[in-house]
């Protein structure tokens, strides 16, 4: 469906206000169309033999929970040695 000539005006005057207002905005929005210009130009077959790398959040969720498991279990043996060393200290008093 095309635009009417109005429609294209009032979209032509909100672009150059964007435009004017933030040019960061605009450098971002070039970075992120260049990106998708590149990836839509690659053979839909290269993709590093059909395996992905993972993204950098999903690396960092699984080192992070890989760290709380290890904690965890670690005191979780210091308590268990702890009770085991009480209760060993009490048979031998009594």
């Amino acid at each position: 469906m095309a635009w009417s000539q109005d429609e294209e005006r009032m979209l032509a005057e909100i672009e150059q206000h964007l435009v004017d207002d933030d040019p960061r905005l605009v450098a971002r929005l070039e970075s992120f169309n260049q990106r998708v210009r590149r990836s839509e130009a690659r053979p839909k077959g290269q993709n590093d033999g059909g395996r992905r790398r993972p993204r950098r959040s999903t690396v960092i969720i699984l080192i992070s929970w890989l760290l709380i498991a290890t904690l965890v279990a670690t005191l979780l043996i210091m308590v268990l040695q702890h009770e085991a060393a009480t209760a060993m200290a009490l048979a031998l008093a009594f």
